[in-house]
């Protein structure tokens, strides 16, 4: 859970921040034609809920820590340190891979809820802090239009990249073979294999749960 979430922490409200900011420029200047300014905290707090705060975090974890556990996991198969724990009768599925799996799927959705918050308040300090937007206004229009089942859908999706990310990277680096060529290729495979799932993935549940 540490090396999932705790270390992932910094890189991803990094991301969150600016991304709340872009989205917060992009939305008022776009927003400025029509003289709808005032939605700016609506467009920012929709989208880092529903989409950019579960996807974005997703694919930070799967890069960080997810090509981390499947190069862990790959070098203890090549240099068979999984076959001495089954020699010592330890189940290797249950003492490597279910804690990871059980990481993925708790830490992702809490890595989103700070992904979220910060998005949020990166946003409110463009539009307030650079647009003059009014600060009351800009609380108000996201209390407004945003629901509870927009933040609970969003940790759906979370939950979900979190077990794909830790099982793709669990498969790929336990079944690892051909030496430390073999733990690259594995590496590279479960980063880009967890990156397409979390994309493709993310359009069917989004079409499903909004």
């Amino acid at each position: 859970m540490q090396e999932i979430g705790i270390n992932s922490v910094p890189v991803v409200l990094i991301t969150a921040v600016f991304t709340g900011m872009v989205l917060a420029l992009q939305t008022f200047t776009g927003f400025k034609r029509f003289g709808a300014e005032s939605l700016v905290g609506s467009v920012v707090a929709l989208s880092m809920t529903r989409e950019m705060g579960p996807v974005l975090t997703g694919l930070i974890v799967a890069g960080r820590a997810g090509a981390a556990m499947a190069a862990e996991l790959g070098t203890m198969r090549v240099t068979e340190q999984i076959d001495a724990l089954e020699t010592l009768a330890t189940k290797p599925v249950k003492y490597l891979i279910v804690p990871r799996f059980l990481s993925g799927l708790f830490m992702l959705p809490s890595l989103t809820i700070l992904a979220d918050i910060i998005g949020i308040l990166g946003g409110y300090a463009v539009a307030v802090g650079l647009f003059r937007l009014n600060s009351v206004l800009y609380w108000k229009r996201t209390w407004d239009v945003m629901e509870t089942g927009d933040i609970y859908h969003g940790l759906v999706k979370a939950a979900f990249f979190g077990a794909a990310i830790s099982l793709i990277s669990c498969y790929k680096g336990f079944y690892t073979s051909g030496g430390a060529e073999g733990v690259g290729k594995a590496t590279t495979g479960a980063v880009v294999i967890s990156f397409m799932t979390i994309l493709i993935s993310d359009y069917f549940l989004s079409a499903w749960l909004f």
